[in-house]
């Protein structure tokens, strides 16, 4: 159940590859999220969910075999809960998950830091969220003005976070 090994992807080398592409296909997320987990440079294809303050969705979703996926949740930007913490990272690295991408907070950062799987998110904070049972899976979120779909390919590193719409 280790965490799927990342090939070294060079997000620079994909922007420098890609530059010219106004297709939509080749997108690039804003720099705005920092980096926690164990392994600073992961990619697969993803899954998505949307919450707001919520992580029942979440929880189902680390829960579930990753085959090496990457789970990008929005969480609206909301920077009054965290959606992820040592608990879930822990579930994200058993289930083979790459990598957790949040628009939004995490928390509980050593235990982060101690999980074998990539993870991005907005900030740190403590607090938990609410559990309403609410949210979508695999729909088409929006991550800070940035289209990312199911099946779409991510690829993350020291220099940022790419979308493509296949693997490249």
């Amino acid at each position: 159940m280790s965490a799927h090994p990342t090939p070294a992807i060079s997000t620079c080398d994909l922007c420098d590859a890609h530059k010219g592409d106004d297709s939509g296909a080749f997108r690039v997320l804003p720099p705005v999220f920092q980096s926690y987990g164990a392994l600073p440079c992961f990619s697969g294809p993803v899954s998505t969910v949307k919450c707001f303050e919520d992580n029942t969705l979440v929880k189902a979703a680390v829960d579930s075999p990753g085959n090496g996926r990457v789970l990008v949740v929005d969480g609206g930007a909301s920077l009054r809960r965290a959606l992820v913490g040592g608990n879930l990272a822990a579930s994200a690295a058993r289930n083979g998950w790459a990598g957790i991408v949040v628009n939004g907070c995490v928390r509980d950062v050593a235990e982060l830091n101690a999980e074998r799987v990539g993870i991005r998110a907005l900030a740190l904070m403590p607090l938990p969220t609410e559990k309403r049972g609410e949210g979508l899976s695999d729909v088409a979120v929006q991550v800070q003005g940035v289209w990312v779909r199911p099946g779409d390919w991510l690829y993350a590193d020291a220099d940022g976070i790419v979308i493509s719409d296949r693997a490249l």
